[in-house]
């Protein structure tokens, strides 16, 4: 099948063919014929696998079959996604695919200034990609206008739920169109309880569009595991890269901190590194993945949220440094490479600490992962496992992360919210609550005088005033 019978208009296939693309992916090939037609939607679609593609290039006919030239360009349509990098990755594929449509779009996001977002919306877009946290900035600021939205896309729906999103997702719907006077897409790589239940009240009479969840694992990417001990992966991960002559790798951890300290021992080992988190600032984020695309930084360190959106042509290695305690970010990790059709190899370095880990992945893939025990680097049978440390997925590694199904699944996403709030670069949930912060510091500093101050308050004596003053 081709991207001519697909039923796209002459554009959008002139733009297909400028990228060198000939036939359309499986979720490709399902969804643009359903969402031409206006339903709305709900797919299962994991990253790696064309789903950017399938919503943009039918929303864009949709739009433009419709475009007026007169008058001030309303925000028609809305994407939103959790991270700033795949914000930009949407924006990036509108304009590739829309540069022979007469369509105007703008790609907002926190961690960069807003005065250049408000004066492009006030230019007028026709498509708007946005992540919730800043969206909802220019909301309070009524620089945005969401009351004439055809068409909302929610991508990577399980993750902005995963990064406790939730409450911000129910503010911008309540700033949209009634749900019968839009069409909603819903993608996700996951159909958790909570996701149902969000569809369940975005949807009206969805299309189900899955694909083949795990065909990505099987069969572009060579998948290994080399079982070392928790203290020499370091020095494992430096011989890989050195003896194998690795001249682009995409290393994965769980915490920013581990990325940062990985980051600076690769640097030190002489090979030129650079992490990417979310505490990292939008221009530091965008200076490594820059450098790391054009061959300046041969590591790049990630964390899982953080390398959502990562794009990268022809990506040849991918290792987790350490495994995720979330079965399904194993899969979008190594969806990072083996894309468009190119082969790729995911290696992933494994201590007794990660056994567990290991088997809820496998569980996952319905497969067993190769194990290569490589020489020097067997690991020692008398170490033992020890608990993992907290990273962003809960408090052990050893147990997976449950998915927020419970009575007050909030309240279990507030650490996410935080985390997520940084990703985005969005300062607040809220007004009340930024209001509140000045308070809080000051609360916490009066709180400290008031701790140290029985250490030495109202000396008896001379002496007691001389070890006062010592302390």
């Amino acid at each position: 099948m081709s991207f001519d019978s697909l039923g796209l208009t002459a554009g959008l296939l002139r733009a297909i063919g400028d990228q060198g693309y000939s036939e359309p992916t499986p979720i490709q090939r399902k969804a643009i014929p359903v969402i031409l037609k206006g339903k709305d939607v709900l797919a299962g679609a994991q990253t790696g696998t064309g789903k950017t593609a399938g919503f943009t290039l039918p929303l864009l006919q949709r739009l433009n079959a419709n475009h007026t030239r007169s008058g001030r360009r309303p925000v028609r349509a809305l994407v939103l996604t959790p991270t700033r990098e795949l914000a930009a990755q949407v924006g990036a594929s509108v304009n590739t695919y829309g540069r022979h449509l007469p369509l105007q779009s703008a790609v907002i996001f926190g961690g960069v200034k807003i005065n250049p977002q408000i004066d492009k919306l006030r230019r007028g877009v026709d498509i708007l990609v946005a992540t919730p946290g800043r969206l909802l900035d220019h909301a309070r600021q009524k620089t945005v206008d969401l009351s004439r939205i055809e068409i909302l896309v929610l991508d990577e729906a399980d993750r902005m739920l995963d990064m406790g999103f939730i409450h911000d997702i129910r503010k911008v719907l309540a700033l949209l169109p009634e749900n019968g006077a839009r069409q909603n897409l819903l993608f996700s790589a996951t159909f958790s309880a909570e996701i149902k239940r969000l569809a369940d009240r975005l949807l009206d009479r969805p299309e189900l569009i899955e694909v083949p969840r795990c065909d990505i694992t099987a069969e572009r990417i060579a998948q290994v595991v080399h079982p070392v001990d928790r203290q020499r992966k370091r020095e494992l991960l430096s011989h890989l890269i050195g003896s194998r002559n690795w001249r682009q790798v995409l290393v994965f951890t769980r915490t920013k901190h581990g990325a940062n300290r990985l980051a600076q021992q690769l640097e030190q080992d002489g090979l030129s590194a650079a992490a990417i988190h979310g505490n990292k600032s939008q221009g530091a984020r965008t200076r490594a993945l820059a450098g790391f695309k054009n061959g300046g930084v041969r590591v790049l360190v990630a964390t899982d949220i953080a390398a959502r959106g990562l794009d990268i042509d022809q990506l040849p290695h991918v290792v987790n440094y350490e495994l995720p305690n979330v079965p399904e970010d194993y899969v979008h990790r190594i969806g990072r490479t083996g894309r468009a059709g190119n082969e790729g190899e995911a290696v992933s370095l494994v201590c007794v600490d990660e056994h567990k880990l290991l088997r809820d992945i496998e569980r996952l893939l319905k497969d067993r992962i190769p194990r290569m025990v490589l020489q020097g680097y067997a690991p020692d049978p008398s170490i033992r496992a020890e608990p993992i440390q907290n990273g962003r997925n809960g408090k052990s590694g050893s147990q997976p992360r449950k998915q927020s199904a419970g009575r007050n699944p909030g309240r279990s996403s507030a650490k996410g919210a935080s985390d997520a709030r940084r990703e985005t670069g969005s300062t607040r949930s809220d007004g009340k609550r930024a209001q509140a912060k000045p308070a809080h510091k000051h609360v916490r500093r009066k709180s400290s005088d008031s701790r140290a101050k029985p250490q030495h308050r109202h000396p008896r004596s001379g002496q007691d005033r001389k070890k006062a003053a010592l302390i």
